[in-house]
């Protein structure tokens, strides 16, 4: 439990897209267990399954919503309700969360208005600007795919939740790694960047076509996590005084080390709805926007360079 909480913890630190969601004690609970089974041998076949497509709502039925996906819905329930009359501390649920779901939604929202304010903002001539705009995409990307995943939990959502996660982890170390080094020695940053994809595309095809390691996927995010975390410090503290918008990186890579502390809670959810995760999704929103804030800085910066480089010279 110990090594658990303290990858989770590095990891919130390493980045600022989302992070895959963990299985949930309530699903492993044997009462919650026998209640699926029971539920599925009555409602989820011939008679049963007919009766349940009948009384299926359309926008139920388009999401892929199955029988055993409203028996383990109703058992939750039954679970939670059980527990509640024991006063038993209530265990937290997987599956459909549309609080996290809305609020992956909400983050890929303030991704995209900060996109086009960066556009809107900054110069094509500045030397990040494609390189910020790529980040931007990815980020959006992997909000798209966190939202999927939390309205509607299949393999593939579940896979692209992580795999899109990773890669927005490697695209920060990417972006490290050309604002710090690439920018003076481009052959470098391309080289290093080909051997991030070629990493990723090796994590994916061995998760994808081996098989699902939970353990490997953390430890691998966590290793690059750390990478990131590190690096992007590294050059905060060197550049504090001729950069004074730095503080803005600084505050990202600590706030979300605090706020990774969500992801280690097991509370039944507040009103119902908003649970650990949920809150954690909610809480990156303004992490998110203030990330971006420094990357219009210091893209600003770096045009302003340029100019005077190009003047002098």
């Amino acid at each position: 439990m110990a090594a658990r909480t303290a990858l989770l913890f590095l990891l919130g630190a390493a980045g600022v897209g989302p992070v895959p969601s963990q299985g949930s004690r309530g699903d492993r609970e044997p009462v919650y267990r026998d209640c699926v089974a029971h539920c599925e041998r009555r409602n989820c076949s011939e008679a049963g399954l007919r009766h349940f497509r009948s009384r299926q709502p359309l926008y139920m039925s388009l999401t892929g919503w199955t029988c055993r996906d409203d028996c383990k819905y109703e058992c939750m329930w039954l679970t939670v309700g059980l527990y509640l009359q024991e006063g038993s501390k209530v265990p937290q649920f997987h599956g459909k969360e549309p609080a996290s779901a809305f609020a992956s939604f909400l983050n890929g929202l303030a991704n995209l208005v900060m996109l086009n304010r960066y556009k809107a903002t900054v110069p094509r001539s500045s030397p990040m600007y494609h390189t910020c705009i790529a980040f931007s995409w990815v980020s959006l990307n992997a909000w798209f795919w966190s939202m999927v995943f939390h309205t509607r939990e299949t393999n593939l959502t579940e896979k692209m939740d992580y795999f899109c996660a990773s890669a927005v982890i490697l695209y920060s170390v990417y972006l490290c790694c050309v604002r710090t080094l690439g920018l003076k020695r481009p052959a470098f940053a391309t080289a290093f960047g080909g051997f991030l994809l070629f990493f990723l595309a090796c994590h994916v095809s061995y998760l994808t076509l081996v098989r699902f390691d939970y353990g490997y996927n953390m430890a691998a995010n966590v290793a690059i996590g750390l990478l990131n975390l590190f690096w992007w410090l590294g050059w905060c503290m060197q550049n504090q005084q001729r950069l004074p918008y730095v503080w803005k990186c600084v505050a990202v890579v600590l706030l979300l080390q605090a706020l990774a502390l969500l992801e280690l809670l097991d509370f039944p959810p507040l009103f119902w709805v908003f649970d650990a995760h949920a809150i954690w999704h909610i809480s990156t929103i303004p992490v998110n926007i203030l990330f971006y804030s420094f990357l219009v800085d210091d893209s600003l910066y770096l045009l302003k360079a340029n100019s005077e480089i190009l003047k002098i010279d």
